[in-house]
């Protein structure tokens, strides 16, 4: 019972922080400072609204039993690459700060979807 809970909680806390990040992706112009750290990771003004598109996909991926773990791998994916720009821009603390972020759906994949029996 306590597995299934953890499982929804940490759930939850990826489908909204995939979400988030997919909107703020797709509306970075109103966020300057999002907009500078995209730059500093060297990603291309172009790109970012497709990485937001993914985002968002990876979100409802999460949601569906039959497609939790491929969202759950690509969400994997997607930090790892975050922190490999980061660490290739120079920016140590911000790659540091992604890996609980990382560990998450490692853990979730471990703990299998909550509503599975």
């Amino acid at each position: 019972m306590i597995k299934h809970i953890i499982s929804l909680i940490l759930l939850l806390i990826s489908v909204f922080l995939s979400f988030k990040h997919g909107w703020d992706s797709l509306h970075v112009k109103d966020h300057p400072e999002s907009a500078k750290m995209m730059a500093e990771l060297g990603i291309k003004e172009s790109y970012v609204p497709i990485m937001g598109i993914m985002m968002i996909l990876i979100g409802l991926l999460l949601l569906f039993p039959r497609t939790f773990f491929l969202g759950n791998v690509l969400n994997a994916i997607s930090i790892l690459l975050i922190m490999a720009l980061a660490l290739n821009a120079g920016n140590t603390k911000m790659a540091l700060i992604e890996i609980p972020f990382l560990i998450m759906p490692l853990i979730m994949i471990w703990l299998k979807y909550p509503f599975k029996s």
